[in-house]
């Protein structure tokens, strides 16, 4: 017996929705239940709830429930997209079943689903397909023409660029010659050419109209001269995320590592990664580093070099002491910077020739670039709570076995994060351009 296209498109949509919700929500557990109610199925909703910690939504008679930990509740950027998923599932289920509009808008259903999300959450407007392309249309489009630039080259070599999308219709003088941003541009051979995304990127109008070229650093200072940004973000992107704080502006960059990075409301919110888009939510992550170090100077400084070494593909680890005292059972007599050298060690010169270079400084006297410096050193860079140096390019101790009294020490960067999370909040970073925070435990990853 043959199933009804409703039953198989429900079926299908509902397995898009779970997908989409365990992609953009790894850190939530989702359960599902029958829902009782008698509402149409084809209207998803979220159901209010007071829990800060569970988010329910409900299509095609089932309760897609989602749980957080009580001390890391769901953020404003999670519930936000959450919502976007929803809206643009719901949104195509309606266009199968409407021959209007899916005659119209066959570009509907072309790209990745999910960037139709991210543009989604981008536009804030509640999304609708309808015969007319909407603001989310565009900037999933704006994002598509990145993605094939991806995986090609210019001259052998890769392909940056970047595109600054308006969110208001502002007249332009060059609006009546101007072309549609698309693939059809990718043709011209100087096109790659004019962009590289870091410094100059398109002038994109929310028509989707191609209006200029412009200087990023030139635009962020027309708009905040000291360059202000909501939370943190690699510094060679600072100006991107400039440039749309305070607007409905979007600024979309295709790095020269080939990450695509999105910036909007003044802030780095999402990233396509290792073939996945991830919601950074930077701000509610570095709140967290904030509360577990104490310190702003001290949580900044590491937090930026972190994301700036994420940025540069470059492996780190940052360790903050919660007691200096506990630094012998992490840092190698022969490793730390805080006392003078061991009396009558023999070998000490030979082997850590450069440590009176460091030996009794703070994070105060150094330089963002020499901190950068020292976290790319093999091994860990290791501080207390007072931005004293402990250690630097140091292989950690740690624990072997259940006694616990055998010590080894470990290069794993992985092995070595975890270790000296029992000591302090760690920030862990990967050549693959991940940053992951430990507490005791995994906190977060961005």
């Amino acid at each position: 017996m043959p199933v009804p296209p409703a039953f198989a498109a429900s079926a299908l949509y509902d397995s898009l929705l779970q997908g989409a919700l365990q992609r953009f929500l790894a850190r939530a557990t989702l359960e599902l239940e029958a829902s009782l109610t008698d509402s149409d199925i084809r209207s998803l909703a979220i159901e209010p709830t007071d829990d800060p910690c569970e988010l329910v939504l409900r299509w095609f008679g089932t309760r897609h429930i989602l749980h957080v930990p009580r001390s890391q509740p769901f953020t404003a950027h999670e519930l936000r997209v959450a919502r976007a998923i929803g809206e643009v599932l719901a949104a195509r289920y309606s266009t199968i079943f409407d021959s209007a509009v899916m005659a119209a808008r066959a570009d509907l259903f072309q790209g990745l689903i999910e960037d139709r999300y991210v543009a989604a959450f981008l536009d804030r407007r509640p999304y609708r397909a309808g015969v007319e392309r909407n603001r989310a249309d565009r900037l999933a489009h704006c994002i598509e023409v990145l993605r094939v630039a991806a995986l090609s080259s210019y001259e052998s070599h890769a392909i940056s660029s970047g595109v600054l999308v308006l969110g208001d219709d502002e007249p332009h003088a060059r609006q009546g010659a101007a072309r549609m941003y698309g693939q059809s541009l990718t043709a011209i051979k100087s096109f790659y050419r004019l962009c590289d995304g870091m410094r100059t990127v398109f002038l994109v109008g929310e028509d989707g109209l191609l209006l200029d070229i412009i200087d990023i650093t030139h635009r962020a200072r027309e708009i905040h001269p000291m360059m202000a940004i909501t939370s943190p973000c690699p510094s060679a992107y600072r100006q991107h995320a400039a440039s749309t704080l305070g607007t409905r502006d979007t600024c979309i960059v295709l790095s020269p590592s080939h990450e695509i990075k999105v910036f909007a409301e003044g802030a780095h919110v999402f990233t396509f990664r290792n073939a996945e888009w991830r919601l950074l939510d930077v701000e509610a992550k570095y709140v967290q580093w904030l509360q577990a170090v104490g310190s702003r100077p001290i949580a900044e400084k590491l937090f930026q070099c972190a994301l700036d070494m994420a940025d540069a593909r470059q492996g780190a680890l940052l360790v903050v002491l919660r007691d200096a005292e506990s630094a012998g059972a992490l840092v190698a007599p022969v490793d730390r910077l805080d006392r003078p050298a061991p009396a009558g060690a023999a070998g000490e010169s030979s082997r850590r020739p450069l440590h009176y270079l460091l030996r009794g400084r703070t994070l105060d006297d150094v330089d963002e670039s020499v901190l950068m410096a020292l976290a790319s050193l093999d091994g860990a860079t290791v501080v207390d709570t007072h931005g004293r140096l402990i250690a630097a390019g140091a292989i950690l101790m740690h624990p072997h076995g259940e006694g616990g009294d055998a010590w080894v020490s470990e290069g794993a960067r992985t092995t070595a994060a975890q270790a000296a999370g029992r000591f302090g909040p760690v920030l862990k970073v990967s050549t693959d351009g991940m940053v992951t925070c430990y507490d005791a435990q995994r906190l977060w990853e961005i």
